[in-house]
This record gives structure tokens, C-alpha cells and sequence, in this order.
């Protein structure tokens, strides 16, 4: 098994050292670039668990939704926003609990979960995900502090409205996955978790091509905007509780 993509945003500070040729001896002088912001500016830490839509599968790193959320809310609120992501390509409900291994607590003020399409896409019986899903959403409240208000369960895109789906797949995708994220949002309310429903987005992918990736399967940029959209009002909110 591959290892998990664990990606880091962290503010820079760059030091600029200048020689003085006009000195005796040698002596360096340096001087630091303070940064636009203060400081003492507040840090908030964000941890994305899931698959290729998590990842941001053939996209620019900066063009996946959590480094858009991450951007948006540093631009927006001035915060620095430490970003690390647990997820893979081709990951299934229980790849993921594997790599989050023995990580049972943690205090992340932001835990996004979107998981699925794999236990899906390989026919896995979907006991498996009823299953492993809950392990997961546990996990999530965890690793959020136990606080259920830092945690937002995020729908499965549907990728029945791709080139890709039109080729290789049937309409029984699209009600295989509403009976994915139907159980992903009764089983996050019954523990007072958000959930958030992106997968109309997704349904537009055939009238609206630059809603797919270049590969013709994954959301393209524009598609994880159109995702930040609605996730960053209610980031927002919890930020603020």
C-alpha cells in the first residue's frame, strides 16, 4: 500500500543576507523581511481526509479544495491556516482508516471528511462502507478535539456525468452513490455532524465540460470553486463559535 499524501502549508520567513564589501573584515548583515502580517497572527489547523477528491486528482495542488478553502480563508479572514491532507487516489473506507493507524485523538479546528466512491466504483459490499464510514466519522470527531461542531462530512461527486461514466459506466452509478451519501448524511446528523451536499455540482458535468478535469472523470478546478463556494460559509461559522 502507498503511503498517504500528508501536504503542509506553512507561512515562510525569508532572510535576506547582505555582504558589505566596504567592510575590514568579513561581516555579514542580515536582515529580516517582515511579513505583511502581524506576527502574532492567529493559526488554525485544517486536516482533509479522504480519496482523489480530496488530493485534487489531475489539478494543480493549489486548485484542490482544501488548498482553496485554506487560501480563502487566509485571504478573507487574515488567519494562517496550517493545511494537512490524509488521502489517495483510489482510497476505500478502509485504506483510509489504515492510514490514519493509531491517530485516534488529535485538536484540528477544521476536520473535512469525503469518502466512498471507491468502495463504489469496486463493487465492495456496501456493509463495508455502512461500517467503516461510522469508524471513520468517530475518527474524524476525534481527531477534531471531540468537538462535533470543527467536523464537515462532504457528499461523493457523481461521476456518472463524465466522459469517463458515459463510457464505462451506467445511470445505476447515480443511484448506487445517492444511496452512499443518503447513509453519509443520516448517520452524520444522527451525531449533530454537518454535512454538506456538493454532488448536484458534479450532475452538471456534461452541460458544463469545465466542471471535469482533463482526464475526463475528476472535478476540474473550476468544479472545487464551485465546492469551496458552499463549504467556506459554514468554515466561517464554526470558526466563529
Amino acid at each position: 500500500m502507498k503511503h498517504s499524501l500528508i501536504l503542509y502549508k506553512i507561512p515562510l520567513l525569508f532572510l535576506l543576507i547582505v555582504i558589505t564589501p566596504s567592510c575590514s573584515q568579513s561581516e555579514a548583515i542580515m536582515q529580516e523581511e517582515l511579513p505583511d502580517e502581524p506576527l502574532n497572527q492567529e493559526i488554525i489547523t485544517y486536516l482533509a481526509l479522504g480519496d482523489s477528491y480530496t488530493v485534487g486528482e489531475n489539478v494543480a495542488f493549489e486548485d484542490s479544495f482544501p488548498a482553496q478553502l485554506s487560501t480563502q480563508i487566509e485571504e478573507n479572514k487574515s488567519l494562517i491556516v496550517n493545511t494537512q491532507i490524509i488521502a489517495q487516489t483510489g482510497w476505500r473506507t478502509d485504506q483510509l482508516i489504515s492510514s490514519i493507524g493509531s491517530r485516534d485523538t488529535g485538536d484540528y479546528n477544521l476536520v473535512t471528511l469525503l469518502i466512498g466512491v471507491n468502495n463504489q466504483f469496486q463493487s465492495r459490499p456496501f456493509s463495508q462502507y455502512e461500517t467503516e464510514f461510522s469508524t471513520l466519522l468517530d475518527k474524524a470527531i476525534n481527531l477534531a478535539g471531540n468537538d462535533i461542531n470543527r467536523v464537515i462530512v462532504i457528499s461523493i461527486p457523481d461521476y456518472y456525468y463524465t466522459p469517463y461514466g458515459q463510457n464505462n459506466g451506467n445511470k445505476q452509478i447515480s443511484t448506487e452513490l445517492d444511496f452512499y451519501n443518503n447513509y453519509a448524511k443520516l448517520t452524520s446528523k444522527a451525531k449533530g455532524i454537518t454535512f454538506l451536499d456538493i454532488t448536484d455540482i458534479t450532475r452538471n458535468g456534461l452541460e458544463e465540460p469545465s466542471l471535469v478535469a482533463n482526464d475526463g472523470l475528476h472535478p476540474s478546478a473550476f468544479a472545487y470553486e464551485k465546492f469551496v463556494e458552499r463549504l467556506y460559509p459554514l468554515v466561517l461559522s464554526k470558526l466563529k463559535d
